[in-house]
């Protein structure tokens, strides 16, 4: 019993003197897998070991050797030429990928700023159709001609004694079909909203009829103080 004793305290002392290092967390810097990693990425082409790669990775490397002089050091080398591997960086191909998706994602930001700019012009639009704003430019020309129109016409039916009747009541129905035109024009609202330029150009086309009907009631009363 002794002695299992005094064995035991020996292993414990010796144990004390030689701690175990353990390596599961030491950092361990592998500059092959560097070099290799760096070539397939944008760095320079190199790997390790060199001769390694010319007898075994030829193809893949691109080694070639070539002899360098260095004195008493002097003898075949082993370089990397990129442009005689049979596989290509993944770098290009990566830079290639990030500027397809940077054309891709400019290309809806403007397509995208391309409707915003459509959907407030149409905002504009139905703004703009909202309100007449032309109608209180032609007001007054208007009711000036309906007036000359109507006491034109009532004037004729007088003096003629009813005579006139066919001219007048064509004319009437003239007027009235313009007058329903204008009323359409100045009408607001979902499916009657015209932009205020449409407006104007309308307005101008019935000022320019409703002054021929004018001329017309006119020349009509100029008929019946003539003849009756």
């Amino acid at each position: 019993m002794q002695v299992k004793l005094t064995i035991i305290s020996i292993i414990s002392i010796l144990c004390l003197g030689f701690p175990l290092k353990g390596s599961a967390q030491a950092m361990v810097h592998d500059e092959e897998k560097e070099k290799q990693w760096k070539s397939m990425e944008n760095g320079p082409w190199d790997f390790a070991p060199d001769w390694f790669y010319y007898f075994f990775h030829k193809k893949y490397s691109g080694a070639e050797t070539y002899w360098k002089w260095a004195g008493f050091k002097s003898g075949w080398r082993v370089r990397f030429k990129e442009h005689k591997s049979n596989v290509k960086r993944i770098m290009p191909v990566r830079v290639t990928a990030e500027e397809t998706q940077r054309q891709k994602m400019k290309k809806a930001e403007e397509e995208r700023a391309y409707i915003e700019e459509l959907y407030k012009e149409e905002l504009l639009r139905e703004a703009d159709r909202s309100v007449d704003l032309m109608y209180a430019t032609y007001k007054g020309e208007f009711n000036r001609m309906q007036d000359c129109i109507s006491e034109g016409l009532l004037y004729c039916l007088t003096k003629s004694k009813g005579k006139l009747q066919y001219q007048v009541d064509e004319l009437s129905r003239q007027n009235e079909v313009l007058c329903a035109d204008i009323a359409y024009i100045h009408k607001t609202g979902i499916g009657y909203g015209l932009e205020n330029a449409k407006r104007q150009q309308a307005y101008e086309e019935a000022k320019e009829k409703m002054s021929k009907l004018v001329d017309r009631t006119a020349h009509l009363c100029a008929v019946a103080s003539t003849h009756y």
